[in-house]
């Protein structure tokens, strides 16, 4: 993230406040899926022997609210548009729109 300008943007750390369900809510109706808001690598998983492939777009938001380990992030809102996760095509497109 360090090859972006972040300067106008509104850097939270979310260990120390968590996202709000009206947040959550937000960047839902953004991505369509909570599923998506959802850090599959969380150690978390592992560690409540979580089955992710079970979990329903309920359970999804449940965690993420439960514990800020399960939002992947990082995520970005840029006029009504979500950008959510660290992966090389999040990251193009992220690009994209900072141009």
């Amino acid at each position: 993230m360090s090859e972006f300008d972040l300067t106008d943007f509104e850097q939270r750390e979310i260990k120390s406040k968590a996202v709000s369900e009206e947040e959550l809510q937000e960047m839902y109706d953004l991505s369509n899926s909570y599923e998506a808001l959802f850090s599959k690598k969380s150690t978390q998983i592992k560690e409540r022997n979580i089955e992710v492939k079970s979990l329903q777009e309920e359970d999804f938001k449940k965690l993420i609210l439960e514990d800020y380990r399960f939002l992947k992030r990082p995520v970005f809102i840029i006029h009504q548009e979500i950008f959510i996760g660290s992966d090389k095509k999040n990251i193009e497109l992220l690009r994209e729109k900072l141009k």
